[in-house]
């Protein structure tokens, strides 16, 4: 199990589970249609002290001006989530760190949900999701990426990834990869500790079904897992998923 190394006293905060030293962290490109419905939804998080820090990666739109005044830090990073993301890591100022993409919605209370779920000694976890969009098969979909995460302990990235700072920094954060970063993560968080699999939902865009149409997504995604658990190169893949 993983221990935390001795730190000063400090005032112990009664309940264990209360919301602070949480940073969300949002990498986005070229999201300037809905980064601001996206921000002010976690508005109420960030009154009650989440630190929230929006990175770039190189927009042709308006993306960053929109993020001015709604986020603690918009950055400029380089592009690629798993890029985007460390960079934001490396800024961010609180000991949790969660991951989320710009079209996933957290549930109300998640900051107090996050910390509950690492309290004693958890190190990392993830939501279980809801998938809005257009096909009847989404629901289907959800379930069974949330029954293959409880199952495997491998969580994506639409779960909005938690993990404590000191535990995602030990495992090099998230690899230099243009997919599979959520994946390979996932791979060492869970050599370390199986994650905490929260049953309380994130809501997250069905878009990429709806546009390249359900079935086919599900299969295009299951080609490009079975390949990559046998090696095939992540730059390889992300051109096949292009």
């Amino acid at each position: 199990m993983f221990k935390r190394p001795k730190q000063s006293r400090k005032p112990r905060l009664e309940p264990a589970y209360r919301p602070t030293g949480l940073s969300i962290i949002i990498p986005v490109l070229n999201e300037a249609a809905g980064v601001q419905r996206v921000l002010q939804a976690l508005g109420p998080l960030r009154q009650r002290g989440a630190e929230l820090i929006v990175v770039d990666g190189g927009s042709e739109d308006d993306t960053p001006a929109l993020c001015h005044g709604l986020a603690d830090q918009v950055l400029a990073g380089p592009r690629g989530r798993a890029r985007q993301m460390n960079h934001g890591a490396a800024q961010a100022s609180a000991d949790r760190l969660l991951f989320l993409h710009a079209d996933t919605e957290l549930p109300p209370n998640a900051d107090v949900l996050i910390a509950q779920a690492l309290a004693r000694d958890r190190i990392w976890g993830r939501f279980d999701v809801l998938i809005e969009g257009r096909s009847p098969w989404l629901p289907v979909v959800a379930a069974m990426m949330n029954w293959r995460s409880r199952s495997t302990g491998i969580a994506t990235g639409d779960q909005a990834i938690f993990v404590q700072r000191q535990v995602f920094e030990s495992v090099g954060g998230f690899p230099d990869l243009p997919l599979m970063e959520d994946i390979e993560i996932s791979r060492r968080l869970r050599a370390v500790q199986a994650p905490v699999c929260l049953r309380q939902r994130v809501r997250t865009s069905g878009r990429r079904w709806d546009e390249r149409g359900a079935w086919r997504t599900i299969v295009l995604m299951w080609r490009l897992r079975w390949h990559y658990w046998r090696g095939v190169p992540a730059e390889q893949l992300a051109r096949l998923y292009r």
